[in-house]
């Protein structure tokens, strides 16, 4: 009698799967990173903790269940072919006649269903079914029962179709603890459509059921990330109060998390910062007022003393060399003096935003025309003027006057023979039609350093230059003229030397600025 040791674990492992292989190609997808604005990424990150959550309990669920229903399926069917095989007597050698009918026996006793039972013996090949060889036992199942007098098992999936495939040998038994092999093997195919469509169904209740837990965590995703950015739009909404000049808007503070104390910390901030501002405002307001009542305290002196400069100057000729240098020098520098209490004045009333624009339709060249005249330029060879006729423009005469004598006097001073003055209308970065006056001169240029203060108060673009015939407001006053005007004006180097004021001023300044 041939027998089958019980009790010993097969040396397959009980939940390998072997699958046929295929032709199939993996295809790695390429993603894009894009910006995401604070709420998505809220939202994304809310849902991806609920997608881990939800996938990784879902998996582990369908995990265990599907080992459960397959561990019971397929430890029924080794234990019943053992059995059977076991209660079977086999004849060595075995014959190919009967044979057949023992399998057929053996299968319908399957379970939990059916098998299809092949053996193998040498040569010998038979089976329960239509072929006596099967083509989804592997060759790592028959060489487990090779090896292994207690047989094995495996899954297999074969044209999509699951099989159990068990192996069993038989042997002799000579000893309570000792056997020896026949070389008969005996083994069980059982489909496993049933167990698939179960654990098919694992998996669509899993999915399905993850699916709604996904839908329900987007509620309160939605709630925090607005509980969230609630805060975070009244700190944009307060900070964009503040930069259009609100000091004084504040947030509310609500709760005692990390954004109640954000809330806080910009609330303080804002009041320091409130308070620092009211401070310079003061000081500016204070300085402001003492340059314009120094200035105006001057004026009444200043005027008797040009008075008397000039009547001295008259009489320099009749004294002698030292006083009469000494004359010339006194009314040269009570004429600057004089000169710098004015535009110390103007700048006044533009800080203290008293300057007025009175815009009149001009002839622009002829306004050009009349700068250089009253200041007899227009006799001098070192200043050209390029002035197209027929452009007109609404301007106050006056500030533009100052404008153009400021630059023309200021290429005359600092840079080099010969100045032109140059007219054109153009278009402005909103494609307004503007009027473009350039000032260029062929001196040594600004250099690059000097180019962002060139219009600043008192400026001084040469360190050497500690005196000069300007007050050193003259470019300043340029500047907040043209701003009055709603226009432009930039400074800079010619490619072939020298240096270039380019003023560009709306054709209907007046119009815009009223």
């Amino acid at each position: 009698m041939i027998t089958i040791p019980r009790n010993r674990r097969t040396t397959v492992p009980r939940n390998r799967s072997t699958t046929v292989p295929r032709n199939r190609s993996t295809t790695v997808p390429r993603s894009r990173i894009r910006a995401f604005g604070l709420r998505t990424r809220l939202l994304a990150a809310f849902l991806l903790v609920a997608v881990v959550s939800a996938g990784t309990t879902s998996a582990l669920t369908y995990r265990e269940a599907r080992n459960a229903l397959l561990k019971t399926t397929q430890d029924t069917a080794v234990a019943t072919f053992r059995e059977q095989v076991q209660q079977t007597g086999f004849g060595l050698p075995v014959q190919g006649e009967g044979l057949e009918e023992v399998l057929r026996d053996l299968a319908r006793k399957g379970k939990p269903r059916p098998w299809v039972v092949f053996v193998e013996y040498g040569s010998l090949r038979a089976s329960s079914g239509e072929n006596p060889v099967s083509t989804v036992i592997t060759p790592e199942l028959r060489r487990a029962a090779q090896a292994n007098p207690y047989g094995g098992f495996e899954r297999v999936v074969k044209d999509g179709v699951p099989y159990l495939t068990i192996a069993m040998p038989t042997v002799f038994k000579t000893g309570p603890y000792s056997t020896l092999r026949s070389g008969l093997v005996l083994y069980a195919v059982m489909r496993m459509t049933d167990e698939q469509t179960n654990v098919d169904a694992l998996l669509t209740a899993a999915r399905d059921g993850a699916l709604p837990g996904l839908a329900v965590a987007l509620i309160p995703g939605l709630i925090a990330a607005r509980s969230v950015l609630r805060p975070v739009r009244e700190l944009r909404r307060a900070a964009r109060s503040m930069g259009s000049g609100r000091l004084d808007t504040r947030i509310a503070v609500r709760g005692n998390d990390e954004l109640a104390d954000l809330a806080s910390t910009f609330n303080e901030s804002a009041a320091q910062l409130e308070d620092s501002v009211h401070e310079l405002r003061e000081a500016e307001a204070r300085a402001r007022r003492f340059a314009s009542d120094v200035s105006h305290e001057l004026r009444t002196p200043l005027a008797g003393m040009l008075a008397v400069t000039e009547v001295l100057d008259e009489d320099a000729d009749h004294l002698d060399a030292d006083t009469a240098r000494a004359v010339r020098l006194v009314s040269a520098e009570t004429g600057k003096l004089a000169v710098l209490v004015e535009d110390l004045m103007e700048i006044s009333r533009f800080d203290a935003r008293a300057a007025e624009l009175n815009a009149d339709e001009v002839d622009v060249a002829e306004a050009i025309r009349k700068t250089l005249q009253n200041r007899h330029w227009d006799e001098d060879d070192r200043v050209h003027a390029e002035l197209p006729a027929g452009i007109r423009a609404r301007l106050d005469p006056r500030r533009f006057d100052v404008v153009i004598a400021n630059l023309v006097g200021n290429a005359l001073r600092h840079g080099g023979a010969p100045v032109t003055v140059g007219l054109r209308t153009g278009e402005g970065p909103t494609g307004t039609p503007v009027l473009i006056t350039e000032v260029a001169d062929r001196g040594p240029g600004i250099r690059p350093e000097s180019v962002p203060y060139i219009f600043d108060r008192f400026y001084k673009a040469d360190a050497a230059r500690t005196r000069s015939a300007g007050s050193g407001l003259g470019l300043a006053i340029t500047q907040e003229n043209v701003r009055l005007h709603g226009g432009t004006i930039r400074a800079g180097n010619r490619p072939d030397g020298g240096a270039v004021f380019t003023v560009e001023i709306p054709l209907h300044a007046g119009e815009a600025t009223a």
